[in-house]
Order: C-alpha cells, then sequence, then structure tokens
C-alpha cells in the first residue's frame, strides 16, 4: 500500500525524524491560509500523488507569497499531472502540501528496503540526492552506498556512522545523520513498511538533517497489524478495477495487454503471463483467485475481467488441488451465462475431478476451447484474441 507525501512525514514525524514544516491543503484558499500561518514568506507547493517526478512535470512549486502560493494552487488543483512513474494517463491532483522554504546546502539520497537476495533490509545512501535514482544506479552504481542490515540486531550505530561518511558529512552533521537514520530504521520496522526512500534528504546551511521528501510503501499483509495505517489509503490513487479486485481478495493487477487471465497461485499467474509473451501475445492483467476460490469468486472475477475494455480473449488456467476442477468448470458456466461474456475463452484445467470438469464444460453448449498444456492454451487465447502483438 502507498500513502503520500504529507502521510508519510507524519509517520516519520512520530519517529523522531526532523522534516520540514507544513501541512495538507484541499482548495486554493486553505493553501493561502497555510502559507501566512508559515510566515507569509516563502514556501513550496506540492502535488501529492502517488508517483515520483512530480518537480519536472511542474507539480512542485517555490513562492514568495501566500498570494503566489493561492495562485498556483489554483492551477495545480484539479490537474492531471504526468509523470514518469503515473503512465500515460497521469493523476489528477485533489491535495497540496505546503512547507516552509529551506536554505539548501546539500541534497542527498537516503533509502531503506527490503533485498529478497540477502533476506535482509538494506540502508542505501549518495550523494546524488534529488535526481532520479533509478539513473544513478543505472549509470553510476558506484556513487550508491549500501549496509545490509543483520535482523537479530538491527541497524548499528557504526553502520549509519559509516553511511554518513560515505555521503560526505561532516563534524555535527555526522551525529545528526546518524540519529536521523536509526529513527528512520525504527520507523521502517515499526510500520511493517516494504520501501522507506528519503529524495531528498537535505542538509541546511546551518548543518540541519531534514526529509525534503518522503516515501513510504507498506507490506499489505501485514496492514491488519496497523489500522492506523490502513485507514489512510486514497483509493482515488488507484486503478478502480484493482480496488474492486480486493474487495472479492483477488489479487488482481491490472496490464496494457488484451488477453485477461485467471489463475489460482501467484507462481502459476506468473508463468501464465510469460507463456502468453512467449506465444507472442500480452497478458491484460494479473489476476490470482486463490487456492481455496468458489464459484462466487470465479464470477467476481469474471465481473473483473470484462469491465477492462481492451481485454478481447481470456485464459483460465487452474490447477486443481483445493479448487477441483469440477467446482470451477460450474462456477465458469455460471458466470458466462448470467454475465454473458462476450468473447472467447480457453480453459486448461489439471487435477482434482477434471474429466468432470472438462465433461461439464463440454456439456455446457457455450463455445470454450479447451486445452491440455500451457502451451496449447497460450497459442490458442493468442489467435483467438487476433494473434500475435
Amino acid at each position: 500500500m502507498k500513502i503520500h507525501e504529507y502521510q508519510a512525514k507524519a509517520i516519520l514525524a512520530r519517529h523522531g525524524v526532523p522534516v520540514p514544516r507544513g501541512e495538507v491543503a484541499f482548495s486554493s484558499q486553505e493553501v493561502s491560509e497555510v502559507a501566512r500561518r508559515l510566515g507569509g514568506g516563502v514556501v513550496v507547493v506540492k502535488a501529492q500523488i502517488h508517483a515520483g517526478g512530480r518537480g519536472k512535470a511542474g507539480g512542485v512549486k517555490v513562492v514568495k507569497s501566500a498570494d503566489e502560493a493561492e495562485a498556483v494552487a489554483k492551477d495545480l488543483l484539479g490537474k492531471t499531472l504526468v509523470t514518469y512513474q503515473t503512465g500515460p494517463d497521469g493523476q489528477k491532483v485533489s491535495r497540496l502540501l505546503v512547507e516552509e522554504g529551506l536554505a539548501i546546502d546539500r541534497e542527498l539520497y537516503l533509502g531503506l528496503v527490503v533485498d529478497r537476495s540477502t533476506q535482509r533490509i538494506v540502508l542505501m545512501v549518495s550523494r546524488e540526492g534529488g535526481v532520479e535514482i533509478e539513473e544513478v544506479a543505472a549509470k553510476e552504481p558506484e556513487k550508491i552506498h549500501k549496509v545490509f542490515i543483520n535482523p537479530a540486531v538491527g541497524l548499528q550505530p557504526f553502520q549509519a556512522q559509516q553511511m554518513a561518511f560515505a555521503v560526505g558529512l561532516t563534524g555535527d552533521s555526522v551525529k545528526k545523520g546518524v540519529k536521523m537514520m536509526m529513527a528512520l530504521y525504527q520507523a521502517f520496522i515499526a510500520t511493517d513498511a516494504s520501501i522507506l526512500e528519503i529524495n531528498p534528504l537535505i542538509v541546511t546551511k546551518s548543518g540541519d538533517l531534514l526529509a525534503l521528501d518522503a516515501k513510504i510503501n507498506f507490506d499489505d499483509n501485514a496492514l491488519y497489524r496497523h489500522t492506523e495505517i490502513r485507514d489512510l489509503r486514497d483509493l482515488s490513487e488507484e486503478d478502480p478495477l484493482e480496488v474492486e479486485a480486493s474487495k472479492f481478495s483477488l489479487n488482481y493487477i491490472r496490464l496494457d495487454g488484451n488477453i485477461g487471465c485467471m489463475v489460482n497461485g501467484a507462481g502459476l499467474a506468473m508463468a501464465t503471463m510469460d507463456i502468453i509473451k512467449l506465444s507472442g501475445g500480452s497478458p491484460a492483467n494479473f489476476l490470482d483467485v486463490g487456492g481455496g476460490a468458489n464459484a462466487e469468486q470465479i464470477r467476481n472475477a469474471f465481473k473483473i475481467l470484462m469491465s477492462d475494455a481492451n481485454v478481447k480473449a481470456v485464459f483460465i488456467n487452474i490447477f486443481g488441488g483445493i479448487l477441483r476442477c469440477d467446482v470451477l468448470a460450474a462456477g465458469v458456466i455460471a458466470a458466462v451465462k448470467e454475465l454473458g461474456v462476450p468473447v472467447p475463452i480457453v480453459i486448461r484445467m489439471k487435477g482434482t475431478n477434471v474429466e468432470e470438469g472438462k465433461r461439464m464444460l463440454a456439456e455446457s453448449g457455450l463455445n470454450f476451447t479447451t486445452a491440455d498444456t500451457m502451451g496449447e492454451g497460450a497459442d490458442a487465447v493468442v489467435k483467438l484474441a487476433g494473434g500475435a502483438r
């Protein structure tokens, strides 16, 4: 789950991480009032969307007065902001963060992320702050310094000190940097975060360190422990079909292809998408209905798939274990009859009661195409969807 920058900063502040003074606003009038409360001088007005690259897209403006802040707000609110992370459709701006202006001396980068290859949290720092860190990683990886944290003991002060030296901090700034990194690590652990990124982490002219920007993503599987974080979810920032799927406990991610996929099990779902690509097609989604899916789940999954106008054919690839093949067949038949699914459907089933499932499909009177292997199914669905793309 993602949250907005202002929400991330509120969480960090509660864990002792220094952040600029600021408030969120939902109207141009509120922006003006916040700017005046911050002193009426230089403030920064920042669009709040779940995407990076806002500055380059015109979503971050430095202004010199409350009146100017209000004028900028009128331009930004309701605007669709297109960045390298939003895709071509962009995201609509519905709220703004107004923060005090600061005298910046240096901009650094700091990130915490789970590294699955080592099964540890990795702390990353770089002197190249305020830029797209992906570009730095691709072109100049030596400029990113890392320390892998032993989960048994957590981040140690000497490790944070090494990272402070690596980005060129000196004097009292080293102590402040160490304190900040320790607080960020504690915030990461306490909230079950999956990513915590400060870009830029600034050093002011007076030597203070502040999180000028903040991004936190959370592990969805741990949200049951954090109702206060779960309540920060902004559904307007998410794909409507993904939001709808989450209501039915369906693991769904929308993609840009034309072949709808319905699979049970994340690993099989990824393999299904791979084999569709191998056959020359393009998957329209990742959809894992889960091992214990029932007829109602199948119906809801079809509703989600058919809500995507790009879907020209559907590939159902099921291993019948907990979800028996005859139960799947009954669910598919009922859903197609009820919803009037207008596109071709290819079904590949293996496992418990597979012959009974195939018999039910054949006797349904509906136009299903069955396949015995994933390869046969992928070839068939790509052809039915209009051929290789």
